[in-house]
């Protein structure tokens, strides 16, 4: 079985799922890191992007089940022509391939509803469908699960916001369906023959407006938000003012609130009579939603790979986003790939942090008087580090000697940080690092302080790239030369 956006939000937990339930899973991205870094066992990953249709073929080779798990609602308000151009390079690919069926999740198509967001959802599944491979659609509405971009936004509002002035789509029903049901569904309708070319509503066993939602949420973290319903606030004006008080990517979140003006209910009785599940309810499943991000704890594989909405880089709170604001910079050093490793792994205490230091020494202090506790705390040791040791107001969380090293901020924040640095070799002395800063912020407080230091982040850190480099190109060549100092001494 191939799972094209393995990566993603659906695709992650569907690959796991397969693979426990003894299938053999080819899991496809765009980029294979990202799939390595969740440590499956037994399952290849291959690097394919759907509006690359060469890039298809050889993912699809000797499929026979192949589960379409993309979209591009990220992309920017483009992503409609994107998504028709994708599945049908997909459609075409797998016809090539010889592969007996598709399986796609779509979202469910109100009647009468203006949302691009879910008239692509839709559109996506008829262009799957024009092709000779039958296709198992199966089309859900929100989705109660950590990471679910709908549930996402609900945290950020629930936890951050005591007073909500929200459009009248809060009265909108809506038939969420908790993360394991969906899972399911999707694993076994691909073994049913009956399941060919069918499309499929799927839902949970409760009809909720939003607002019942968001107060089962509330009622499950101990908050009692005031919800003020407004008729001159729209969902399309209310998507603006999102940017202030979530992480989820605003192109996500602006196209998800613009499908929120209608019920949004699914006729699921045709699944249920094929596939017989006892649904969760909204409470069971938000339950399960909290349960479920905690088995996320540990945040990275064996190599150190960092994982969106782990718990770990989230200091352990369900207040803080799931999702990471981030920014990365990169640069190449003519220089070994060790020689660039032990710039990395010295950085802090003694050495400093190789460029403007003074700010450094700055943030530090601000840390100090909100009583934290800025660089007094140093290093073990100079050059190694080892898990859970300190690095002034960073300690270790994973590393790679040679390859990666993972940073988690303890200085004081509207959030949690994280700083990560990776190590590529590109040739006998030639190597990339790339420097990432990491932020789940804590709601407006968090996402006012990242906006407000991205103008010195976006010096920062590509400065600190740079300096990395460059130290690892002057140790690089400095050592050479002592080397051969030393043999002409001893010759002497």
């Amino acid at each position: 079985m191939l799972v094209l956006g393995a990566s993603g939000y659906i695709g992650s937990h569907v690959v796991p799922r397969l693979a426990a339930a003894g299938r053999a899973v080819r899991a496809a991205a765009r980029r294979v890191d990202a799939l390595e870094a969740s440590g499956w066992a037994g399952v290849e990953t291959v690097a394919a992007d759907a509006l690359d249709p060469a890039s298809l073929d050889r993912a699809l080779q000797g499929i026979d089940v192949a589960y379409y798990l993309v979209h591009s609602m990220a992309a920017g308000a483009d992503f409609p022509r994107l998504d028709r151009e994708a599945a049908a390079n997909f459609r075409d690919a797998a016809a090539r391939a010889g592969v007996r069926r598709m399986v796609y999740l779509g979202g469910l198509q109100p009647r009468g509803a203006g949302s691009t967001h879910l008239a692509s959802r839709g559109e996506t599944g008829d262009v799957l469908r024009e092709g000779p491979v039958p296709v198992t659609e199966l089309r859900a509405g929100i989705v109660i699960g950590p990471g679910s971009a709908a549930f996402e936004v609900i945290r950020d509002l629930v936890f951050h916001l005591p007073v909500m002035v929200t459009p009248k789509w809060v009265r909108s029903r809506a038939q969420p369906i908790a993360l394991d049901d969906v899972l399911e569904y999707l694993v076994r309708v691909a073994d049913l023959p009956a399941a060919a070319g069918r499309v499929y509503d799927v839902g949970g066993p409760e009809v909720l407006t939003y607002e019942q939602l968001m107060r089962e949420f509330a009622r499950q973290v101990g908050r009692r938000p005031l919800i003020v319903p407004v008729p001159v606030l729209t969902p399309r004006l209310s998507s603006y003012w999102l940017d202030f008080v979530t992480a989820v990517p605003a192109s996500v979140a602006r196209a998800l609130i613009d499908g929120l003006g209608h019920d949004v209910l699914a006729d699921d009785s045709a699944i249920r009579e094929l596939i017989p599940l006892r649904l969760r309810g909204c409470a069971e499943a938000i339950a399960a939603a909290f349960a479920g991000e905690q088995d996320r704890g540990a945040g990275t594989d064996a190599g150190g790979r960092w994982v969106e909405g782990s718990m770990l880089y989230r200091r352990g709170r369900a207040d803080f986003a799931f999702y990471a604001k981030r920014m990365t910079a990169h640069a190449e050093a003519a220089a070994p790939a060790d020689a660039v490793w032990r710039e990395v792994a010295a950085i802090g205490g003694e050495h400093g942090y190789y460029f403007l230091d003074g700010l450094w020494s700055l943030r530090g202090a601000l840390d100090c008087l909100a009583g934290g506790t800025g660089l007094r705390r140093g290093r073990r040791d100079p050059d190694t580090l080892v898990v859970g040791d300190t690095v002034d107001f960073w300690r270790v969380a994973a590393v790679e000697p040679g390859r990666r090293l993972m940073l988690i901020a303890e200085m004081k924040l509207p959030g949690a940080a994280a700083l990560g640095f990776e190590l590529q070799p590109l040739g006998p002395r030639r190597t990339r690092v790339d420097v990432t800063a990491y932020f789940h912020p804590a709601g407006a407080p968090g996402l006012a302080y990242w906006h407000a230091l991205a103008p010195v982040h976006a010096v920062m850190f590509p400065g600190l790239a740079r300096a990395l480099a460059r130290r690892a190109e002057a140790r690089a060549a400095a050592e050479p030369a002592a080397g051969a100092a030393a043999d002409a001494g001893g010759r002497a």
